[in-house]
């Protein structure tokens, strides 16, 4: 299998570093043929605060998938969260210098770019400039305006904005670990790929993804990206709640959460006791799990109002932007007992939890489908996508080649009557893919 075959996604958690392998398979579905995965050392709340050891978890993760698989690895895409992430909604439109040809790929590529001129604030950059609705001489609500004659073009765009220095950082760790960075991706949209069905995504659905340091989300209708927002707490933050709360070291903490921990304090009676090795021959701790899962469930409820905040900025009770598909977890965070009762019960909004098999060959085994990985699979997804992209754009260069004229028998070239071509439709790069080249040649530029 060569490398133009398989697509890797690198997930760089807040607790885990994944490395992921997948390819196509003849049925167009995504199979993973390797994984590997580290512990993330020098990684705080989504953001790289120690390179040498986020270097090295990497390099792990990598090992690992590339025994696993049996492949070498030589460039990836990047998931990128953390507190620095911020979404901004803007408006643009540009005037065509001739209104009597149709739009092309070339006018909203001068569209996009023109967003990307907007100017941050200081030591910002725009990750992502994701169109919605375009409008054309006024006439609004095109998702496509290609093949349409217009003179003006207009158009409303998410803006995903993040701090450069982390931006950097991330691409740092991935180059110095002897890899290269094909694309890097904002991870609640690799997860909203990886868990989300077309039907969802247009009838509207927030997608929460509960990570160990960061819970992030997206929100779809119509089948656009309408919000995104990284809230800074996760799932570590629970377990140091445990930790501070019974008075326990974090790895007990840790163990507690995932094999007795509750989102709901009613489920547990009052006699239900564990009791925990004490440190060096101390006596052991006992603890309730009542008092476990109310210490657990006061974190949560923080996360879910957060998260439930960030929907209603979205404005989810107007009647247009209302979501029916509800809401979906995912994320290791996703794997705690009773969460989507307590979100239903919070929020009053239809839950599931999101296992990324949606878009899987059905052979995976089970922990590539558990939440945990919704990321990195949905990662693998994008790099699978851009790469066919490539490809096809390469097929289509190759036809445009001219062929030679036939000669005749004096040795000059016979001229045809002129024909009346039908224009190709320029290959269309995805706008993920221009922001990965102005990235790379940041990254060059750098260093």
């Amino acid at each position: 299998m060569e490398q133009n075959d398989i697509a890797v996604g690198l997930d760089i958690g807040t607790t885990k570093i994944v490395a992921m392998i997948g390819k196509k398979n003849e049925y167009g579905k995504v199979e993973i043929v390797g994984i590997g995965k580290s512990r993330s050392l020098g990684v705080h709340r989504g953001v790289v605060n120690n390179i040498t050891q986020t270097i090295q978890s990497i390099q792990q993760a990598i090992q690992e998938a590339e025994a696993d698989s049996g492949q070498k690895i030589k460039d990836v895409v990047v998931g990128i969260a953390g507190q620095h992430i911020r979404s901004l909604q803007h408006s643009d439109y540009i005037t065509r210098p001739n209104p009597e040809e149709v739009i092309d790929a070339e006018d909203i590529h001068s569209l996009c770019n023109q967003v990307h001129k907007l100017v941050m604030l200081p030591g910002e950059e725009i990750i992502h400039v994701l169109p919605q609705e375009y409008k054309v001489d006024g006439q609004a609500e095109i998702k496509e305006p290609i093949g349409m004659y217009g003179g003006r073009l207009e158009a409303n765009f998410h803006v995903v904005v993040g701090q450069v220095s982390s931006i950097r950082n991330i691409g740092r760790c991935v180059k110095s670990a002897g890899l290269d960075l094909s694309a890097v991706t904002l991870e609640p949209l690799a997860s909203a790929n990886a868990v989300l069905s077309q039907e969802e995504k247009e009838a509207g659905v927030a997608l929460i993804d509960i990570g160990g340091g960061t819970t992030d989300l997206a929100i779809f209708k119509d089948g656009i990206i309408r919000h995104t927002a990284v809230i800074p707490f996760g799932g570590n933050v629970i377990t140091e709640d445990i930790k501070e709360g019974c008075s326990i070291i974090e790895k007990q903490a840790e163990l507690l959460k995932i094999k007795f921990g509750s989102a709901w304090p009613g489920e547990n009676k009052d006699n239900e006791i564990v009791s925990i090795p004490g440190l060096r021959g101390r006596e052991p701790k006992e603890i309730t799990l009542k008092n476990l899962s109310k210490i657990i469930h006061a974190r949560v409820v923080e996360i879910i109002e957060q998260v439930y905040l960030e929907i209603k900025n979205y404005g989810h009770e107007d009647q247009k932007k209302k979501l029916i598909g509800g809401l979906v977890l995912t994320g290791g965070g996703a794997q705690l007992k009773h969460l989507k009762q307590l979100v239903e019960y919070i929020t009053g909004m239809d839950t599931r939890i999101g296992f990324p098999n949606e878009h899987l060959a059905g052979n995976n085994d089970s922990e590539t489908t558990s939440p945990m990985y919704a990321t990195a699979v949905g990662l693998v997804m994008n790099s699978l996508e851009t790469s066919k992209s490539s490809f096809q754009e390469e097929a289509v260069l190759k036809e445009k080649e001219p062929e030679p004229l036939p000669v005749d028998e004096e040795g000059e070239a016979e001229r045809e009557e002129p024909q009346v071509q039908v224009e190709q439709p320029k290959p269309r790069k995805s706008i993920f893919d221009k922001w990965a080249e102005k990235f790379k040649d940041f990254l060059d530029n750098a260093e």
